[in-house]
């Protein structure tokens, strides 16, 4: 399994706002591909910014270039997160999973 991770800050102001186009866009989307196996977003504030991290969880490399397309390196950006966003970082990181207990996160949405 591969884990594909992504960062970004918004003001704090911002941060709400960001949250909900981040599931409406990203999550939804990698959620819908065949070869997805779960979406976890973190966020975390402090002195003044919100800073996000996206992650997704893929049976392989061909699915990640299913969401990423032919450069799955490249981040992938809605309209939106140039108008949120501080910064536009250019590249995501991959991870073979290691090991992993996903179970603790299921009720982890209704929170």
């Amino acid at each position: 399994m591969i884990a594909r991770t992504w960062r970004g800050e918004t003001r704090a102001e911002d941060a709400d706002a960001y949250e909900r186009y981040l599931r409406e866009t990203g999550e939804k989307d990698c959620r819908a591909l065949p070869g997805n196996r779960g979406v976890v977003i973190l966020r975390g504030e402090r002195e003044g910014r919100a800073e996000f991290v996206f992650v997704s969880f893929w049976d392989g490399m061909d699915d990640v270039r299913a969401f990423a397309g032919d450069d799955p390196e490249r981040a992938r950006y809605y309209p939106r997160d140039y108008e949120l966003l501080l910064t536009l970082e250019p590249f995501v990181r991959h991870h073979e999973v290691a090991s992993a207990e996903m179970g603790m996160m299921a009720g982890a949405a209704s929170l």
